[in-house]
């Protein structure tokens, strides 16, 4: 595993996550397609809460006491709990931005981390704080590509009835 590598991309993507929102509107942030999918503001609420109550407190408790059991999460139902459609999309990208500064100033601060060390989980088994560090930055991706789509639906739904075939969909 490469720690700094992962580092560099978490904080990296402190950077992109404005840019790749910056000119949606309040109203485009908050579609929804027809599938039910996570709009783009409950996308970035996600974000910022799994910032604070997921990755970084599991991963710090791994390393910390990789015995002591993580507090739950339910991502979905928190989505509904907390209203993140109703949100402020400038207030929750800044709210990511401060925790994953936080984050990467905790991470740089750490002084050679036991990456083998692992929790236990319930459904999933043994998970070390290297998959956790992992799956972090991976999770970054995840969500990327995710308002990738609502911004390729929106354009759809921006153009219709006009085909957007063009734009390689047609192709091999």
């Amino acid at each position: 595993m490469n720690p700094a590598a992962l580092i560099t991309r978490l904080e990296s993507f402190a950077d992109e996550l404005p840019v790749l929102v910056a000119r949606v509107s309040e109203a485009d942030a908050r579609f929804k397609p027809p599938s039910g999918a996570w709009s783009i503001l409950e996308i970035v609420c996600h974000l910022g809460d799994e910032e604070v109550e997921d990755f970084r407190t599991r991963l710090r408790m791994t390393l910390e006491d990789p015995k002591k059991e993580w507090p739950s999460i339910d991502p979905e139902g928190v989505a509904v709990a907390r209203r993140y459609n109703a949100k402020s999309l400038a207030v929750e990208v800044q709210r990511f931005v401060n925790e994953r500064l936080a984050s990467i100033m905790w991470l740089r601060s750490l002084r050679e981390p036991c990456w083998e060390n692992a929790y236990v989980h319930p459904k999933w088994g043994a998970i070390s704080a290297g998959m956790l560090m992992t799956a972090w930055a991976a999770h970054d991706m995840l969500h990327l590509r995710q308002i990738a789509k609502r911004r390729y639906e929106l354009a759809c739904r921006d153009g219709a009835p006009f085909d957007p075939g063009y734009a390689g969909v047609w192709g091999p």
